[in-house]
């Protein structure tokens, strides 16, 4: 049989991503097998998606982020998603891809949006509006069409501790960037609208989320990415969790579920 001919270089498609060859893994230039035991996830995940290893307070922080999503219990719509198509008796892999099929705009899509909101913001500034002009402009605009800023409030929280936790990161890394400026003090302009707000509006965990993102350079897709990441293994333990724990076919209320985990415990010493 006739050998078939490699296509010209000139209609040959490139990828910088993964280079493979006999006994040879090289991501972005690295050698996969060296990397391994040298860098934790979150810093592979760097190098992967923006082409450079992290700098180590860059890689501590985005293992925070990755954390910061990893699950919030029983009532989101993507884990939902994911032990409704369990309780059919699905796969793992098909429960799992109905929990990431569920995000959207008002699940994880936040993020890109709040991203999109602080540039608009950072861009008044360019044109001569103060840290604080800038905040309110943006805000104002929102309210003005009775809407809440992307990555602001939350059903549950009045105080989401895990923005807090992040920004608290950011400021001891010295990764505090623009973006997250502009985020606070666009929670200090929101605050001037709390009548119009059936519930308190603090910054979420998708609006930290998306200030630290956007400060580490990533783009408007890859901080939903990033949320993604993070909550695959959390679809992956519920979709788990229903398989083993529930029965067949059932009809999934979560306002009827307990929880029989753990009760709340410290960290060993060390674990900073």
């Amino acid at each position: 049989m006739a050998k078939t001919a490699s296509p010209p270089a000139a209609e040959r498609w490139q990828s910088a991503l993964t280079e493979i060859s006999p006994n040879k893994i090289l991501v972005r230039g690295y050698p996969l097998d060296e990397m391994m035991g040298r860098l934790g996830f979150a810093e592979a995940v760097y190098l992967l998606l923006m082409g450079e290893l992290p700098t180590p307070a860059i890689g501590r922080m985005l293992n925070a982020v990755l954390v910061s999503s990893i699950d919030h219990g029983v009532s989101p719509p993507s884990t939902l998603a994911a032990r409704n198509v369990a309780t059919s008796g699905a796969p793992l892999k098909d429960c799992v891809a109905a929990g990431i099929l569920a995000f959207g705009p008002h699940h994880g899509g936040d993020i890109e949006s709040c991203m999109r909101f602080l540039d608009a913001g950072l861009s008044k500034m360019r044109s001569g509006a103060t840290l604080q002009q800038a905040a309110a402009m943006i805000v104002d605009a929102c309210v003005a069409d009775h809407q809440a800023p992307p990555g602001f409030g939350h059903r549950l929280h009045t105080r989401d501790p895990r923005a807090a936790r992040l920004f608290q990161m950011a400021l001891e890394l010295e990764l505090e960037g623009e973006h997250v400026r502009l985020i606070r003090a666009a929670e200090r302009a929101l605050d001037a609208h709390k009548d119009k707000f059936e519930r308190p509006m603090p910054v979420n965990v998708d609006g930290a989320i998306a200030a630290i993102s956007a400060d580490l350079g990533f783009a408007y897709e890859l901080g939903n990415a990033i949320f993604l990441i993070s909550r695959l293994p959390g679809l992956i333990a519920h979709a788990h969790e229903e398989r083993t724990r529930q029965t067949a076919m059932r009809q999934i209320d979560p306002k009827d579920h307990d929880y029989d985990g753990a009760r709340q415990r410290r960290l060993p010493e060390g674990r900073k």
